[in-house]
Parts: structure tokens; sequence; C-alpha cells
């Protein structure tokens, strides 16, 4: 039997902590491939904005229906929010066009988002593709948070990915010198990163985020493991692949769903994906109930 979670739900637990904002575009920056970074003034969903969370944005007055984007960066003290997202559809070819000085319908923050474990300090960060903004978003959470945390992220594109590459000064000893190519926000937050791609990009791993991620968790012995927690964003193959090498390593791994939503408050139930729970298989709404969840809940492996 399947349980179906009543879709009142989502908008009740995010009473109070939701909100609408008529958001200024203050920067906009183009990167090849059609993707786009834009930072909004959006003072209430900066103070709330968690690593995982999203919002909901009207593209255009003329489309009534939002899109959801993974908040990248968050200032509550200056109040602004940065997305990335790619044109895919009308929509966010009409967000592209938007220009500095314009305004944007933006509800959120919306989700739940990551929430590492004490315990487990050595986290390791995959993004794909536009599943790379959480990440960016978590590694500066935990760079900034006391207790010894220590970040790394590892992304990969198939396109040429959405900032400048630069060479990184953080050594990776684990990995080849010519592998050194890094995303200049993460190399100033002094966090180590690195690039694959099956694209022959300067500086960049050749092979899948989840082999660059195999490399590293291969080198690291038993203590440092069960001090390592795994956290993904980005399409569901590579989700899927990533819950099977946290299984294969015995490592916990929380992953942030992708998927389509219409009111993304949680009232149409039209984003629910099959978990596993203790209760047995359920329904659940990506937008509310997640985006994050337990990798192994939702991309059980076999056998395990």
């Amino acid at each position: 039997m399947i349980v179906t979670e009543p879709a009142t739900g989502g908008v009740h637990r995010h009473r109070g902590t939701l909100f609408v904002e008529d958001a200024e575009i203050i920067a906009v920056s183009a990167f090849p491939g059609e993707q786009f970074s834009m930072r909004l003034s959006a003072p209430q969903c900066a103070s709330h904005a968690v690593a995982g969370s999203f919002v909901h944005v009207r593209c255009d007055p003329a489309l009534p229906m939002r899109r959801p984007l993974s908040i990248m960066r968050a200032d509550p003290q200056a109040g602004w929010i940065d997305l990335l997202y790619k044109i895919v559809g009308k929509g966010l070819r009409t967000l592209a066009g938007r220009t500095v000085g314009e305004r944007l319908s933006v509800i959120g923050p919306i989700g739940r988002g990551f929430a590492p474990s004490p315990q487990r300090r050595r986290t390791l960060l995959l993004g794909g593709g536009v599943g790379i903004p959480p990440m960016v978003f978590l590694a500066e959470t935990l760079q900034h948070s006391p207790g010894g945390w220590q970040p790394l992220v590892l992304m990969g594109s198939e396109i040429p990915f959405p900032f400048e590459l630069q060479d990184s000064a953080i050594a990776c000893a684990w990995l080849p010198p010519e592998v050194s190519s890094t995303m200049p926000l993460l190399e100033t937050l002094q966090v180590p990163a690195r690039l694959a791609s099956l694209s022959d990009f300067a500086g960049v791993y050749r092979g899948y985020v989840t082999d660059l991620a195999r490399a590293w968790l291969s080198r690291q012995d038993r203590a440092a493991l069960a001090q390592t927690e795994i956290f993904a964003c980005g399409p569901t193959a590579m989700l899927q692949a990533v819950a099977a090498l946290a299984h294969e390593f015995a490592v916990p791994c929380q992953v942030s769903l992708e998927e389509f939503m219409a009111c993304a408050v949680g009232g149409c139930a039209g984003c629910t994906v099959l978990v596993q729970t203790a209760a047995g298989p359920a329904m659940k709404r990506v937008c509310v109930d997640g985006p994050v969840f337990d990798a192994a809940a939702v991309f059980p492996v076999a056998g395990a």
C-alpha cells in the first residue's frame, strides 16, 4: 500500500516562514550554454533561506505559471539572493530577458534544506549542471559555521560551467596536478573544489562527477569514512549513481531532487515522488516534504 499525505500539510507547515516579495533585479550575468545568474533584492527570503531551499519565480506578468529555482547564495544583512538557471522553455527564456531594475514576484524560501550531521564534518558536496547552486550555498554555509567543517565540492557539467574557470591554489593531493580548475567563488571562500566533464575543458577531470567522487572516497580510510557525509543535487540519473556510491562506501547521503512544480507550496501534489519510510512506501511532495531527502529512501539499492 502506498500512502499519499494530505495536500494541505505543506501550506500549514510553512505558514509564517513563506514570503511573497516584489523583488528587484540588481545584477544579471550571462554564461555560455544559455545559463544565467541573477541577484534579487528579497530581504525576507534572504533572511530565512537555508542551503537546499528554493524560490518560485514569476518570470513575466504575462506568464501565470511560476518556475522553481534553487537559491545559490543568500545575504541576510544585504537582503539579496542569487539564482542560477539554464534556459529550458518559454518561461526561463523570458526570465533571461529581464534586466537590472525590473521587478519579479518571488515566493520563498520553500522546502526542507540539507541537515548536515555534527558527527560527520567531512562533507562531500556533488553538484551536476543546474544542481550546482545548492552545493555552493551549502559549502558557503559550512565554511562560515563553527566546528571545523571540511567541505569538498565536486561539480560536473557537459556544457561550459556557469562561471570562469580558475586554477586552484588549494591542493588536492588525491588528484593529478593537471586537474586544477575550480569555481572562483569557492576559491575565494577557501573551499577545495574540482570539476568533472566528458567535454574537453582545461584543468577539468575527464569523466562523470561520480567518477571524481569515487576517486576521493576510495582514498579515505575507515576512520575518515566514518566522519563523512555526502550531499548531492543534479539530474535523476546522477543522483541514482550517487546513492549507489554512498551505499558502496557505507556513507550517509542526502539528495536534493529536481521536479516540475505547479504550486510549489504543497497544495497540488503535482511533484510527488515515491519514498521509502519506516511505515512503508509513501508519496512525498518534493516542494514541501523535500526537496532534500535521504538518498537511500528515494533511490534504494537492490539487495540493500
